[in-house]
């Protein structure tokens, strides 16, 4: 059977991973690199995604079109598709991955849905899939995920999780916010504690109460790289809750600590470059605060 062409915008951590995953099982996948930073175009030719140039060449091109990307870039990127898909009335399906609220997908929805495009709600959970391990569960829903789901025979792990745009999304969110917003809380609670002078007893007394504090150690070294694309997340998270009724407060907050991480230079890293020390992120976040 004829393997269907995807193409992913934007090959970063994630969409690159993805993009190779496919590669090597034998689909064609492209991508637009027009404007992308070096190191994104690096991650594209190290997973052999062909790059188009264009997004209308790549809307041409695709079967399915594939958007990975930071929550604040969703809808632009949408829009720029289906401008795309206007001006050349082809008719790729267009399958949304991104960190967003239920009502951010919906928008997107309505703007395909205009054109005659099938859209497809998903969230990824995990970090970057490599082939042979289950390490990235994809969520998806909608009435019509058919050719997103085929995307399993290349060893993606996909499960649809309900018939309704925006399922998939809410999904991603309340996961996110036991994970990426717990985070922000040990974060600020440990930036708080060495401003008070009570890191040491703080660590012990975790210790003593069975609290893991290499892994927590771990996620808040791994997170400053990310925490300016977390920020809209967090942000994200806080409108999927209002939505339901629940106060927005609490995830407000998590994106107001991953700015204050972001503003520093620990954002400025990448994937590429080792996680700073906890210690390293402690103080310099107390110098940041201390600042103000």
């Amino acid at each position: 059977m004829k393997k269907i062409s995807v193409g992913i915008l934007s090959p970063g951590d994630m969409g690159s991973a993805i993009g190779k995953v496919l590669v090597d099982a034998g689909y064609p996948v492209f991508t637009a690199l027009d404007g992308r930073s070096d190191l994104t175009k690096l991650r594209a030719r190290e997973a052999n995604i062909s790059d188009l140039d264009t997004i209308d060449k790549l809307v041409a091109a695709s079967d399915l079109i594939v958007s990975v990307l930071v929550p604040s870039e969703a809808l632009g990127i949408a829009q720029k598709v289906a401008d795309s898909i206007h001006r050349s009335n082809h008719l790729p399906v267009y399958a949304d991955l991104n960190a967003i609220a239920p009502e951010t997908v919906q928008k997107i929805d309505e703007l395909m849905i205009g054109l005659g495009v099938t859209f497809i709600d998903a969230g990824i959970i995990g970090a970057p899939p490599m082939a042979g391990k289950k390490n990235t569960r994809i969520y998806c829903s909608g009435p019509q995920t058919e050719i997103f789901e085929s995307l399993s025979q290349a060893g993606l792990d996909i499960r649809k999780v309900g018939e309704v745009i925006g399922q998939a999304s809410g999904l991603k969110m309340v996961f996110a916010a036991s994970t990426k917003g717990i985070t922000a809380l040990w974060t600020e609670l440990l930036v708080a504690a060495r401003a008070l002078d009570l890191e040491e007893a703080l660590m012990a007394e975790l210790k003593m109460g069975g609290t893991g504090t290499e892994e927590l150690s771990g996620r808040i070294c791994s997170m400053p790289r990310r925490s300016r694309r977390w920020v809209g997340e967090m942000e994200e998270i806080a409108k999927t809750f209002e939505s339901v009724g629940l106060t927005p407060r609490m995830l407000l907050g998590a994106a107001d600590m991953y700015r204050l991480v972001g503003s520093t230079t620990l954002a400025d890293q990448n994937s590429r470059q080792p996680n700073p020390s906890l210690d390293s992120v402690l103080g310099t976040l107390n110098i940041q605060i201390s600042e103000k």
